[in-house]
């Protein structure tokens, strides 16, 4: 069986892609969580990771002990390990354009993660507020993606990204956390498809986990100072 090493389902953006992509999938895995403590190379969270793959980051894919970092190729793998899920479109044009829109999310939309770190059981309106009048690189973030999601659901006419969901609704599955979380202005369309992968069972059942998960990380949250 696949065993998918992540970190804490609140605070983990990038665990959260693979974990609900396997999950929404139907693939059969056992998930190993290693909390955050700290970044430190000394950390216990470190030398955990550091101990599974050389990259030292979540998630780690472990196949009978081929290991596989970095949810790109996360998914890559698991798409080509499970083809019968049609993990990403069948047609050749949308298979390519769901390609590139995983790869912009993998390294762009900085200014949106950086100002608004996925914390799924907080509301962080207030803040959410503050962050859309102070920050105009998060405007033009969250402006992009409402141009690129209101593109989608109008040409494969829903109700995920490319129809049926895939590997795309699993990488923008926690920029729609943040969007949640910080309350950001979004259209009703937009609001509407969050709400859609939102309640998909594996999306469903990783958000249950994160909101009573009650660990608190002041790494994560250097806005609060409990929880």
């Amino acid at each position: 069986m696949l065993k998918l090493f992540i970190a804490n389902k609140n605070y983990s953006s990038w665990s959260m892609r693979s974990g609900v992509l396997l999950k929404q999938a139907g693939i059969p895995f056992e998930e190993v969580l290693l909390r955050f403590d700290s970044f430190d190379a000394h950390s216990r969270f470190k030398q955990s990771i550091c101990s599974v793959s050389p990259a030292g980051k979540v998630p780690v894919l472990d196949d009978a002990g081929f290991i596989v970092w970095d949810t790109l190729a996360i998914a890559e793998y698991v798409a080509e390990r499970f083809p019968e899920k049609n993990l990403w479109p069948q047609d050749a044009q949308a298979r390519a354009r769901a390609r590139s829109l995983c790869a912009e999310m993998h390294s762009g939309f900085a200014a949106l993660r950086s100002a608004c770190p996925m914390n799924i059981e907080a509301d962080l309106a207030e803040v959410g507020q503050l962050i859309w009048r102070d920050k105009p690189a998060v405007r033009d973030d969250v402006a992009r993606l409402v141009a690129m999601w209101s593109e989608l659901l109008a040409h494969y006419k829903g109700p995920m990204l490319f129809g049926e969901f895939g590997i795309a609704d699993a990488f923008f599955a926690p920029v729609c956390m943040r969007l949640t979380s910080y309350a950001l202005p979004l259209p009703p369309k937009i609001t509407a498809y969050i709400q859609r992968l939102s309640a998909l069972p594996g999306v469903k059942a990783w958000i249950d986990d994160a909101l009573v998960e009650n660990y608190f990380c002041e790494v994560e949250e250097p806005y609060r100072l409990k929880r």
